[in-house]
Formats: C-alpha cells, sequence, structure tokens
C-alpha cells in the first residue's frame, strides 16, 4: 500500500521565515507603495520646524511661533484618528485626496497670512485645518504591511523599518526646511512642505491594488468599534504623548539656543543628530530577534528615554547637546517600535489604521504641548529652558506605563477584547 500524505502550504510563505530586512523587502507588492509613501511622508517631519521659523521671523517671539505650530499639532492630533477610522470603513484613497488638496491649500494660507503680517489669530486659525488635513501616510504604511504580512515575525521587522523610514524623515526634513528658511527665504519651508504633500499624497493614494480592503459585511461592522475602547490603546497612546513633548521640546529648545549662540544653522544639524540615533537604534531594534515581551522592552526602553531625557537641560554647549541628542534619539526608537508592534496584538484588523492614527496623534499633541511650554519657557526664562518640557513630559508618561502596563497583555487568542472591540474577523485582501 501506498499512502500520499499532502502537507499544506502556509497560507503566509514568511510566517516561518527568519525576520530580516532583506526577507521583508522581499514580499510581494512592497516597493509599490514603499516608494510613494516615502514621498508622502516626508514633508510630515518639515511641517512644525517650518511654522516655527517663519512665524518667529515674522513676528520676532517664540511664543508665538510655538503656539502657531502647537494649533497645527492640536488639531492635526484631533482629525488623525477620525481620518484613520475613514480610512478604515471607506479606503484610503477616498481619504488621502481631498486630505492633500486641502493640505497644500491651508499651508499656502498660513504662509501668506505670517508674510503679509495679518493679524496673529488669523495666522492661528489658518494652522487648524493646515494640521487637521496632514495626510496619515505612516499609519496607512503600517496598515499596508499588516495586510501584507498578516500574523508573521516579520511584523516586528516591518514596525522597525518603518520606524526607521520615520525617522530618515526627521534627518532630512529638518535639515532641508532649515537651510530653505535660513538660506532662501522664511516662507520657502512650508511652501516646499505644502508641494511634497500634494505630489507625494496623490502618488501614494494612486496605489490602489495594495491598500486593505473595505468590507461590508455586518462582522466588520462590529470590528470597526474604535480602536479607543482597547485599553492598552490608551496606555500606548499615553506613552507617546510623551515622545511627542520629546520632539516638540527639542525643536523649539535647539532652535533658541543655536540663535543665542550665534549660529541659527547648527539647529538643522543637532536635530539631525537626534533624528539620526533614533534611526540607528532603529535599524538595530528590527534586526534582533526579540525573546523578551514587547511589554517589557517597552518598560526598559521608555525608562532610558526619560532618563537620557532628564539631562537636556543642563547640556550648555553644542557638542554636549550632539551628544545628549544622539543618545536620546537611541533611547525613542525602541519604545516607537514596541508600542507599534503591540497594536498588532492589541487591535482587531478592521481598526488597526485608527489605532495606528491615534499613536500618530498622541506624539502630535505632545508635540504641540511641548512646543508652546518650551516656546513660553524660552521667552521668559534662560536660554535651554525649553528643554525641562522633554524632562517633565517623558517622566509622567513612564509612570503611567509603569501603573498601567499589565493593560498591554493581549488576552483571548491573542487578541484583547474591550468593550465592543471583538476579536479579528477574515476580510477579503488584496
Amino acid at each position: 500500500m501506498v499512502s500520499t500524505v499532502t502537507s499544506k502550504a502556509p497560507e503566509n510563505p514568511t510566517a516561518s521565515a527568519r525576520p530580516g530586512y532583506g526577507r521583508l523587502l522581499r514580499t510581494r507588492g512592497a516597493w509599490t507603495f514603499l516608494l510613494p509613501g516615502f514621498a508622502a511622508r516626508q514633508p510630515f517631519a518639515m511641517l512644525t520646524i517650518s511654522i516655527v521659523l517663519l512665524v518667529q521671523h515674522t513676528t520676532g517671539s517664540y511664543g508665538a511661533a510655538g503656539a502657531a505650530a502647537a494649533a497645527t499639532g492640536v488639531s492635526m492630533a484631533l482629525f488623525a484618528p477620525y481620518s484613520g477610522r475613514l480610512a478604515d470603513r471607506y479606503g484610503q484613497r477616498a481619504v488621502l485626496i481631498p486630505g492633500v488638496l486641502l493640505h497644500a491649500l491651508s499651508g499656502l494660507t498660513l504662509t501668506a497670512l505670517a508674510l503679509l503680517d495679518a493679524p496673529l489669530w488669523t495666522v492661528f486659525a489658518a494652522a487648524v485645518p493646515t494640521g487637521a488635513s496632514v495626510p496619515q501616510v505612516g499609519p496607512m504604511v503600517r496598515a499596508r504591511w499588516g495586510v501584507k504580512l498578516k500574523d508573521s515575525p516579520l511584523m516586528t521587522t516591518a514596525a522597525a523599518f518603518e520606524s526607521v523610514t520615520d525617522e530618515l524623515t526627521f534627518v532630512v526634513g529638518p535639515l532641508l526646511a532649515t537651510a530653505l528658511c535660513t538660506a532662501v527665504d522664511p516662507a520657502a519651508g512650508l511652501v516646499t512642505e505644502a508641494s511634497l504633500t500634494l505630489v507625494g499624497g496623490l502618488l501614494f493614494a494612486a496605489q490602489k491594488s495594495t491598500q486593505p480592503s473595505v468590507a461590508a459585511d455586518g462582522h466588520a461592522r462590529v470590528e470597526r468599534a474604535s480602536a479607543l475602547r482597547v485599553p492598552g490603546v490608551r496606555v500606548l497612546i499615553v506613552t507617546f504623548l510623551g515622545i511627542g513633548t520629546v520632539f516638540g521640546g527639542m525643536q523649539v529648545s535647539l532652535a533658541a539656543f543655536t540663535e543665542s549662540i550665534g549660529e541659527p544653522g547648527m539647529n538643522g544639524v543637532l536635530y539631525g543628530v537626534f533624528a539620526a540615533g533614533n534611526m540607528l537604534s532603529g535599524v538595530v531594534c528590527g534586526a534582533i530577534a526579540w525573546k523578551a515581551a514587547p511589554q517589557r522592552r517597552l518598560v526598559v526602553g521608555y525608562t532610558a528615554l526619560a532618563l537620557t531625557a532628564s539631562g537636556l537641560w543642563a547640556a550648555h554647549s553644542v557638542p554636549a547637546l550632539a551628544g545628549l541628542g544622539l543618545l536620546v534619539g537611541m533611547c525613542i526608537a525602541p519604545a516607537l517600535i514596541t508600542g507599534y508592534t503591540l497594536v498588532d496584538s492589541l487591535v482587531p484588523a478592521g481598526a488597526r489604521t485608527e489605532a495606528f492614527t491615534w499613536l500618530t496623534g498622541a506624539v502630535a499633541l505632545g508635540q504641540a504641548a511641548a512646543v508652546t511650554a518650551a516656546g513660553q519657557l524660552e521667552d521668559r526664562f534662560w536660554s535651554g529652558a525649553g528643554f525641562l518640557v522633554p524632562m517633565g513630559g517623558t517622566i509622567l508618561a513612564l509612570a503611567t506605563l509603569l501603573v498601567l502596563r499589565s493593560r498591554l497583555a493581549a488576552r483571548g487568542n491573542g487578541r484583547t477584547v474591550a468593550r465592543g472591540v471583538g476579536h479579528r474577523v477574515p476580510v477579503a485582501v488584496d
């Protein structure tokens, strides 16, 4: 008797593969959304610093500049989750195309008002739609990875790769914006940001084949319950708020410090060093096959972030700020990567884009609060007082994380079930 044994091929061929960037980038169809996605998210790193430099030039006040940037960040934080939920429901393209058109128009309007010395309230009014319409390309790319990889161990590598990509934009973006604003024209940074957002966003929206499919069945409607109902997501939002205070506090404080020593061009360099540390540690993070639980990694990484950020206010020279900024950046990437990785185990697929935008919005909100507070401190106290903001923000977020870290544990077949958010339901994918 001859028996034939047929083995079923795994649904996801990458599931048993050793995680690595090479295998990740060989994922079928990945490059069709990676390249336009990189172009579309590049302007995001230019927005805040371009507003700060333009408004500070036209008003002479870092407080006013920080407040204008804060209005943009707050509106982005409030509208980003709604944008993500709409993308989950109606598709990314349907949200992205009108969004980039509105963003370009609002950004150019803000620029014109600032240059015409219009009343400050009109600049703030234009900053609101500018922030609300920021395209959420990073979360959209992460959602596309989720479709491609499903439950593959490469998801952690993908989260690391996206963090590295984000940080590469934060190396290039501030340098480009600072160079344009200081060497060309104070408005050049914001004009370039609006133009790149429009072109990059439309190119990304054109990649219809890789966007997550929109299911129309009743089960999918259950899955669309807000990601905010998951307790672990709320804990991650607080931790990402703290990370946002680092970004915002450093942007304003580095600009004020370099101007106080007569070297404003060093602002982009110092912020680029900070972002480079983030990027380098992100590369390493994604190359490691982690054995420790992500909840534990998040606590350890965030503790290191709070400790390093607490020393920024004491650095009074360019070399000291560069070295410490590098260390702070190296501590941010592990926290970001681990947080985004936890979303996959905590949130159903039908609410994942929204969850990612909640975290992105939390960073923007923390950044908005930080640029406002740091701007006031820089105007009222000594040069470098704004560095107290990252210290306070990360310490408060760490305390919250330590108290509520148990809520980051997934329950029930690898999924968290909480207040209307159910288990993952299979949906059609491209």
